[in-house]
């Protein structure tokens, strides 16, 4: 039974248009699932608007229930859950009505990658909210109320055009999880200290030119990544963070201290980093290193490419540690100071993640040389399409990532790539695999999470060498269990926040998954209940249904 009084202190008028048309209607039996699984997945169905029929999901009654008077167990409409997760990303979402106070219990709300440009008030009442992604929109400015979420633990707010961040978030002190990362930011309060709960905190992108004092007390942070701001130097501050390991300041304005060479000041505050394992520093003015380097007894990784440096502290050679230095910066041509060589040497990997870019440059291909190159990373860009030359790379790629970029198809040639074990193609445009992909007789994972998928590409039935598919946050309907069977070696499938409306009896025969996502689907069998007591549990009881 609910646990909010239905009509509470709600306008019975709440929640109706009376000029506007109503935007497009969801289908019915997503609807009507959802009063049964509390869970509602409209991600990528060209929503302008959400319909009403959404917000007051919880306070109407249902159509079936003014036509038929009679009832089996599973139809007690009266018995219905409260709607606690609701999805409306890569949608055309310009607002959100004030009836989201509508849906009081929700405790997930995902409206990432939309047109926003403000948010509610009322969304302040939604008191039991845990995560809410706010991700990929337009948003300048946040409504005060958000502070007052305090159950909140994950706060997404990356790739907005924020510009001031108010002190009131120092007040959601369960946060573990919070990306402001691609934004307009010249200043964080002081109040984010307060999030003691952090380990991670994303600043990068933004134009933040100094750091508080605040963050010092954030004991339990780890990594900290200020790349592409506007920082002039290291901040002392961060000597009093005990717990810091990796710290990312690439592409900033760091520049020697009065009366010093050295971009850090005093030197002896990095004797208080014991923890700090990654350092990066590349793209800056740096024009030296203070000789209390050597201070840095965690160091692993340094990085000081494209700087200003002439010369090196002999007590570096104290170090153990992965070391990236051009000393001949101002030689190098820009496009290959972007190009990681020793990565492709050492690591035989070739990176060129995170460069926002439509097309990768002939020179990042040219580096590799005759390197046999194991792992391709060309994620977080703007790839409409894969790019040509990776075929050069047939005889020894194994694992791609292209994930997070505009990716609508794959090349026939794509399947030349026999040794590929891995796949990443999340948070792209895929509505479709290419049957060409069976060729790919190594294959053992693939990752197709945040994209267009409406049919479980055929192809995978046809890759037995596959143990790890992720397909969540697409359309999926359904499923072939007698084709999955066949896939004796699968044991890991991910199918969460789908529109699978029914989960067919005999998947409960696929013996080898070890582990089943079925969260946020439509379905009404097997019940929530079930599904949280894991994959062998549903796994059991699907079989109990299988009709003899």
């Amino acid at each position: 039974m609910s646990r909010f009084k239905r009509g509470a202190k709600v306008d019975s008028r709440a929640g109706f248009r009376t000029e506007k048309e109503e935007p497009a209607a969801v289908p019915y039996g997503l609807l009507k699932t959802a009063r049964k699984s509390g869970q509602l997945n409209l991600s990528g169905r060209g929503l302008t608007e959400v319909p009403q029929s959404v917000w007051r999901l919880n306070l109407d009654t249902p159509e079936e229930a003014k036509q038929n008077l009679s009832f089996g167990a599973d139809d007690r409409w009266w018995d219905q859950t409260d709607l606690t997760k609701l999805l409306l990303s890569s949608n055309k979402l310009e607002a959100l009505s004030e009836d989201v106070k509508l849906l009081p219990a929700l405790t997930v709300l995902d409206v990432h990658d939309n047109q926003l440009t403000s948010l509610p008030t009322s969304i302040g009442e939604l008191q039991h909210l845990q995560k809410l992604s706010l991700s990929h929109n337009k948003l300048k400015e946040l409504p005060e109320e958000v502070w007052s979420l305090k159950n909140l633990t994950c706060l997404q707010l990356q790739q907005n055009l924020l510009e001031h961040l108010p002190e009131g978030v120092g007040l959601l002190t369960n946060l573990d999880d919070i990306d402001l990362s691609n934004n307009q930011l010249t200043a964080v309060p002081d109040s984010l200290g307060n999030l003691n709960h952090l380990v991670k905190l994303n600043l990068s992108h933004n134009k933040l030119k100094s750091l508080p004092s605040g963050i010092s007390v954030m004991k339990n942070l780890r990594l900290l990544d200020c790349t592409h701001n506007q920082l002039e130097s290291i901040p002392p501050v961060l000597s009093q963070m005990a717990s810091l390991e990796q710290l990312y300041l690439r592409h900033n304005k760091l520049l020697p201290y009065a009366n010093s060479d050295s971009f850090l000041s005093p030197a002896e505050h990095l004797k208080h980093l014991s923890t700090l394992s990654v350092l990066e520093l590349r793209d800056n003015k740096v024009k030296s290193l203070p000789e209390e380097i050597k201070l840095l007894q965690g160091l692993e990784r340094l990085d000081l490419v494209n700087n200003d440096i002439s010369s090196l502290p002999a007590s570096l050679a104290l170090l153990m540690f992965v070391f990236f230095y051009e000393p001949d910066t101002a030689m190098t041509l820009p496009s290959q100071a972007k190009i990681n060589v020793h990565t492709i040497k050492t690591l035989k990997t070739l990176d060129y993640s995170e460069k926002q870019v439509a097309c990768v440059p002939d020179d990042v291909f040219d580096a590799v040389g005759s390197e046999p190159v194991a792992s391709v990373n060309f994620s977080k860009n703007q790839l409409a399409a894969v790019p040509p030359r990776v075929v050069e790379l047939k005889d020894s790629v194994s694992d791609i990532n292209l994930g997070f970029n505009k990716l609508t198809s794959l090349p026939l040639e794509f399947c030349m790539l026999q040794q590929l074990a891995h796949i990443d193609l999340r948070n792209n445009l895929l509505t479709s695999l290419p049957m060409e992909i069976e060729a790919l007789m190594k294959l053992r994972s693939i990752t197709l999470s945040f994209n267009r998928f409406k049919l479980f590409p055929e192809v995978l039935y046809r890759v037995p060498s596959l143990e790890t598919i992720l397909i969540s946050n697409n359309q999926v309907g359904a499923i072939n269990p007698l084709q999955l069977k066949a896939l004796d070696k699968l044991s890991t499938l991910d199918l969460q926040n789908n529109d699978i409306m029914q989960v067919p009896p005999e998947l409960g025969n696929c013996t080898s998954l070890r582990a089943l996502m079925l969260d946020g689907n439509p379905f009404r069998n097997p019940r929530a209940a079930i599904v949280s007591r894991g994959t062998d549990a549903v796994l059991e009881y699907l079989r109990s249904r299988i009709p003899t």
